[in-house]
């Protein structure tokens, strides 16, 4: 038995119970980006997904996979935004309870799509331990299921899908670069492709300030996560253990890039291409722009995953200092 989570054909059944449901996200160019990249970069544009985030391909395909008598008793899980919203959805239009455990200091717009998908939201404090324990609790208190954010088989097939339908767009691409949270679009994305294309290259991106993913994979071992300090809020999370070994294996390189070139890569993605996405969305498109990927040989055609568009337009990095 394989050690992974999932392979191509769960991926591939999993983009079976999307077909419908999800949206088949468009693949957008910009030549004012490809002139600083040095090279072709098409953007899988995730933030056109449902709820504005490549989120709900994985929340969708667990979601779908429940039978019957588990899913009326509801969904539960933990996140900074993102994958609440996409669960809350996703429960929704199965029509079970979803219960969603939020950070006290998640965006506020995040905050509010939850809520306003139907789902009960549920306050902590800002660490990951107490997001778990509260998480827990839910559970004890309603009967209801983890579909966890990104530590899930069906959640990381789910998220694998993107890839596919970026390979099929652009079958012709040398590399593929996806951020880094808790590892599930890019443990997904990495076990697609490893089927689907070997010839494929498949990059971390991953923020400095909360580089577990790139120590980890430097180190070979899983290192734990440190408190994070980064503008990247969908990024905070450290590797889990069915994502830890595809980013281990299939992966070749975690490359990091500082806050301050993610917000100058948001801002070309508004400013050049038109492509209103969030701070996290950013940071590979970051790493193309970085001396490190530049250095790189054999790549002239990338693909970029937008993961998503979920921002506090009231708070956009480049209006005020973000470092305090």
């Amino acid at each position: 038995m394989s050690e992974y989570a999932a392979d191509l054909a769960d991926v591939r059944a999993a983009a079976e119970r999307l077909t419908g449901v999800a949206h088949r996200t468009p693949v957008a160019t910009c030549g004012a980006i490809d002139a600083r990249a040095g090279r072709r970069v098409f953007f899988k544009c995730e933030h056109l997904q449902k709820v504005g985030a490549f989120k709900f391909r994985g929340a969708w395909n667990a979601v779908a996979r429940l039978s019957a008598e588990v899913a009326r008793r509801g969904v539960v899980t933990h996140s900074s935004g993102n994958h609440g919203q996409a669960l809350a959805l996703a429960a929704s239009m199965r029509g079970i309870p979803a219960h969603v455990v939020v950070p006290s200091d998640a965006t506020r717009s995040k905050k509010e799509a939850i809520r306003g998908y139907g789902a009960r939201l549920v306050e902590c404090e800002p660490t990951l331990e107490a997001r778990l324990a509260t998480a827990e609790r839910v559970m004890a208190e309603t009967g209801s299921t983890m579909i966890p954010p990104y530590d899930h088989p069906d959640v990381i097939a789910g998220q694998g899908t993107a890839a596919l339908e970026l390979l099929e767009e652009v079958p012709d691409l040398d590399a593929v670069v996806a951020p880094i949270g808790g590892g599930g679009l890019i443990s997904g994305t990495a076990l697609a492709l490893r089927e689907a294309a070997p010839r494929v290259r498949v990059f971390g991106a991953e923020p400095t300030g909360a580089d577990d993913a790139a120590q980890s994979h430097a180190s070979g071992r899983l290192v734990p996560p440190v408190p994070p300090r980064t503008i990247a809020d969908g990024l905070l999370a450290g590797l889990g253990r069915h994502t830890w070994p595809p980013i281990r294996d299939c992966v070749e390189a975690v490359i990091t890039v500082e806050d301050a070139d993610t917000i100058a890569a948001m801002r070309l993605c508004w400013e050049r291409a038109k492509l209103l996405v969030e701070p996290s969305a950013a940071v590979p498109l970051a790493v193309v722009l970085s001396e490190r990927f530049r250095a790189l040989d054999g790549i002239e055609r990338v693909g970029v995953i937008l993961t998503g568009g979920n921002l506090d337009l009231e708070r956009l990095p480049w209006m005020k200092d973000t470092s305090t």
